[in-house]
């Protein structure tokens, strides 16, 4: 749809003989696709097969307007690893018009970029809202916040609007949240940083405003890892898929696995879109993996960025080069 929209803007502009030097600012695809679908516990695509999501997490547009070596190449070269999806983090305070940031039509216009150049390399997209401002869209710096809040039902209702006839782009409605209650999870309230946090399902209702009927990705508690209340506190919608974040903390190894997250897989679909270790090793994360695939969980590895095995990072340069860690989500990736 992309290229027909270039081509038909380069005739007119020919017949009309007033084509203009600026570039023409990039439209979401508008193609027909009626994209995924949620059956219990599985996710299927457009002709009735189960898919699972198997790829990266990709950072820097939550920190940055542009991002940092966002480029055609970079997703070309996740590709390469055999990934069928990204996930890429985003920042409200920039997409919001009169925020921070070099303005909001500017960023918009770099996710749509970034979208576009990762399903021509042939990998569906996970909008991530990752830093959000406490209900402040003018506060010095946007960051990770205990949880969504207000400015996050309108940044939804924005990017749903904007996605809703792609059925290749996933929306994850909030990054971490973080020392909550639950019922504060589920349906917002007083949060201890001092804001009036919004819940998962105003989250969710404020994409459904938009007509979107794209999959929603819910991250639990305890940063995202723990999905244990979620049986009592559903999100109440359809096409929805849950999130865990395991990491190599004492409190987050495999023994808890059933407990915190994997007992849902039975009901639900999971997607693990983060997890590693700091460390460089190996071994969590190739026990994740063999876990989520026991289990029929989805998982984007953190991160493809270079910023070393504290970030941790999947790869040691802008080449793709994998380290330890990525070398193993590598050969994950070659066996699907």
């Amino acid at each position: 749809m992309f290229v027909r929209f270039q081509f038909a803007l380069l005739a007119a502009c020919l017949v009309l003989g007033a084509c203009a030097a600026t570039p023409q600012p990039l439209v979401p695809d508008r193609s027909v696709n009626p994209g995924y679908h949620v059956v219990g516990n599985q996710v299927l695509d457009k002709d009735g097969n189960v898919h699972l999501f198997h790829g990266v997490a990709r950072p820097s547009m939550e920190w940055s307007a542009t991002g940092e070596n966002i480029t055609k190449t970079d997703f070309q070269l996740m590709a390469g690893w055999r990934t069928n999806v990204v996930r890429i983090a985003l920042n409200q305070d920039y997409w919001l018009p009169g925020a921070n940031g070099a303005g909001a039509a500017s960023y918009q216009e770099n996710v749509l970029q970034a979208v576009e150049w990762a399903k021509q390399a042939g990998m569906d997209v996970i909008l991530d809202l990752h830093w959000s401002d406490k209900g402040d869209l003018h506060i010095s710096k946007a960051d990770q916040q205990q949880m969504a809040d207000v400015n996050s039902i309108t940044f939804w209702q924005s990017v749903a609007d904007t996605y809703k006839d792609d059925g290749r782009v996933l929306f994850e409605l909030y990054n971490e949240p973080e020392t909550i209650s639950w019922d504060v999870w589920q349906n917002g309230g007083t949060v201890t940083s001092g804001f009036t946090a919004v819940g998962m399902q105003q989250l969710y209702d404020a994409v459904r405003s938009s007509g979107a009927t794209n999959i929603v990705i819910v991250g639990g508690i305890d940063w995202a890892y723990d999905l244990s209340g979620v049986p009592t506190h559903l999100i109440q919608g359809e096409n929805i898929m849950y999130a865990t974040h395991p990491y190599d903390y004492g409190n987050k190894q495999p023994s808890d696995w059933d407990r915190a997250w994997g007992f849902l897989t039975a009901t639900a679909p999971v997607i693990a879109t983060e997890f590693g270790s700091h460390d460089c090793s190996t071994s969590y994360t190739s026990q994740l993996i063999q876990y989520a695939d026991a289990h029929g969980a989805s998982w984007t590895g953190w991160a493809w960025y270079v910023n070393g095995c504290g970030f941790p990072s999947l790869i040691t340069d802008w080449s793709g080069t994998p380290s330890a860690p990525g070398q193993v989500v590598k050969d994950a990736l070659a066996t699907y």
